[in-house]
């Protein structure tokens, strides 16, 4: 994937990110292109916060992929930070390619160059295709996730 340019993300590039959040069954009922207030609002947010990393995925100028990387200092593991990856989304176009595990594998990059000894994700219990590509990738099924809904 010597073509693709991963990079900070900017305010002209969450209108496509949005898109890529509402483009599967999931975000398909919970997300709206059609108001980028809110998404905008938290995008200034996360880009003020020196522990996120909101990241395109780039080719040939267009969007095909993002992640959201938090680093989250802690007192467990002997006082050692953890990378959390949160919002994976691949282009649909872009799906199959090998960009998912570049963006991953950035994130881990990225993730032990900032200090972490651990990296973590969730993926919701019907992805069962996202569940087999990061076991592919080295991850450890190793907790149950548990949420819960405030509004």
């Amino acid at each position: 994937m010597t073509d693709v340019v991963i990079r900070r993300v900017t305010a002209a590039d969450v209108a496509g990110i949005v898109q890529m959040i509402a483009d599967d069954q999931l975000g398909a009922t919970r997300e709206s292109v059609d108001d980028l207030t809110p998404y905008l609002k938290a995008f200034e947010l996360i880009d003020t916060d020196p522990n996120q990393v909101l990241v395109v995925a780039e080719r040939d100028d267009e969007v095909i992929g993002t992640l959201q990387l938090t680093i989250i200092p802690g007192l467990s593991r002997r006082g050692s930070s953890r990378g959390l990856i949160e919002a994976v989304r691949v282009a649909a176009p872009a799906r199959g390619s090998g960009l998912g595990t570049t963006l991953i594998q950035w994130a881990i990059d990225e993730s032990r160059t900032r200090g972490c000894t651990l990296v973590q994700l969730t993926s919701d219990k019907t992805r069962s295709d996202a569940h087999r590509f990061y076991d592919r990738l080295g991850f450890t099924n190793s907790h149950e996730g548990f949420k819960l809904k405030l509004s």
